[in-house]
């Protein structure tokens, strides 16, 4: 991790680091939080499931349409006006839980607005670091990127969501309000992201959403390694969130752990998580991007074999570790990637179609993993994923043999 601090990465990228830390905490206090506020108001599930369910649902109606936004404005003041937006929309909910006032249709509401706010701000700030940080230090940058999301929102957040809540239902959304202050401050305060593109820049050069869409969406399509990584992508989030849709009845009746045990095992992503952070950069130094995306293809299909086989913790909690090193160094490959080949003027729509992929393909998981474990048994997904995985392995084994993060060589 020193090594990685110790990077010369400049005054802007360690203000993006810092508004990216600080937005991490507060959206993991959040993501506790919200859920919990709405139990103490509701016992219906539904309306449980809808605080999660309201933050995502922005992803697949608005994730292509924020691409085109994030091409046609000034980047950085979108994250900037989108982070004071957030900032509001959770100080009015905290003022509303102290006041007593709140209830379930405004805490939706809210949580619909981070969402479509979220779907903005990420979109436009994935276009930082390529403009900020220069080619050969991306690893280390993307690495220290992922670092926030691995070791604060999904590690050290969410039981401070937890305490704070217990403090007082309104804090943890005071909480969340100022991060999101203090990050637009950050991010303002970051000099060298580029403007808008020329060609989009007045309105009359402007074509119509749709046009703009399916610009991105083509460029995405004719471009084979990265088109490969985004479908491949699709497909993994398809499986492994219909096997983790049911993961915590698999960890319950088919390991035999209690409450504690099960989360003590989710640690075990953020562990590897962490890991993956510490090893990236060196990795890829070693190895390059192909040989990297091949295997983590083949632990995606041992995580699940190991699932489907074991009934000891100990196992399942050992290949998680392994399959989180692997996340976050297949993110770092690929954001790295993306970051290099496509056009500043379209990253944000290419980076939209991604999101897009993503966030639908787990969401058709979610919604098709409790069917599944329902009409075959808690392993069935499990051994559904490590089918599809493998398959998905072969198709992709020779395309990613392009994939290089190695400096081409002029002339």
């Amino acid at each position: 991790m020193r090594a990685l601090f110790a990077a010369p990465l400049g005054a802007d990228f360690w203000k993006l680091w810092t508004a990216s830390a600080v937005t991490n905490v507060g959206d993991g206090i959040t993501m506790v939080a919200g859920p919990l506020l709405v139990a103490s108001l509701t016992s219906n599930p539904a309306a449980v499931a809808g605080a999660v369910f309201a933050q995502q649902l922005p992803w697949l109606l608005f994730a292509l349409i924020s691409g085109v936004w994030a091409d046609r404005l000034d980047r950085r003041r979108l994250v900037v006006a989108v982070n004071i937006m957030r900032a509001a929309a959770l100080a009015t909910l905290a003022v509303a839980v102290a006041s007593g006032i709140a209830s379930v249709p405004l805490i939706l509401a809210v949580f619909f607005l981070l969402g479509t706010g979220e779907t903005l701000a990420d979109t436009a700030a994935a276009a930082f670091v390529p403009a900020i940080v220069s080619e050969p230090l991306r690893p280390q940058a993307n690495s220290l990127m992922y670092a926030n999301f691995n070791v604060l929102n999904q590690f050290a957040a969410k039981p401070l969501g937890g305490w704070l809540f217990v403090v007082a239902a309104a804090v943890p959304f005071a909480v969340n309000a100022v991060t999101f202050a203090v990050s637009a401050a950050l991010i303002a305060a970051i000099r060298a992201v580029g403007p808008p593109s020329p060609t989009t820049s007045t309105c009359s050069a402007r074509p119509g959403l749709g046009a703009e869409i399916a610009e991105g969406v083509r460029w995405l399509m004719r471009h084979r390694l990265l088109r490969t990584l985004a479908v491949t992508m699709a497909v993994g989030n398809v499986v492994f969130c219909a096997a983790f849709a049911i993961f915590v009845l698999y960890a319950g009746q088919r390991l035999g752990l209690n409450e504690v045990g099960y989360g003590t095992l989710l640690i075990s992503f953020a562990a590897g998580g962490f890991l993956g952070t510490l090893a990236a950069p060196a990795l890829i130094r070693r190895f390059d991007a192909a040989p990297l995306l091949r295997l983590g293809l083949l632990i995606e299909v041992a995580l699940h074999v190991t699932l489907a086989l074991t009934r000891e913790s100990l196992a399942a909690a050992a290949m998680i570790v392994v399959f989180g090193i692997h996340t976050t160094v297949w993110g770092v490959v690929v954001t790295t990637l993306r970051q290099r080949d496509v056009p500043p003027a379209m990253f944000g729509r290419v980076t939209s179609v991604y999101s897009f992929l993503d966030l639908g393909g787990a969401a058709l998981g979610s919604l098709s993993g409790g069917l599944v474990a329902t009409a075959y048994g808690l392993v069935a997904p499990y051994w559904a994923a490590a089918i599809a995985m493998a398959l998905v392995a072969a198709a992709a084994w020779r395309p990613l043999r392009s994939a290089t993060l190695k400096p081409v060589p002029a002339g």
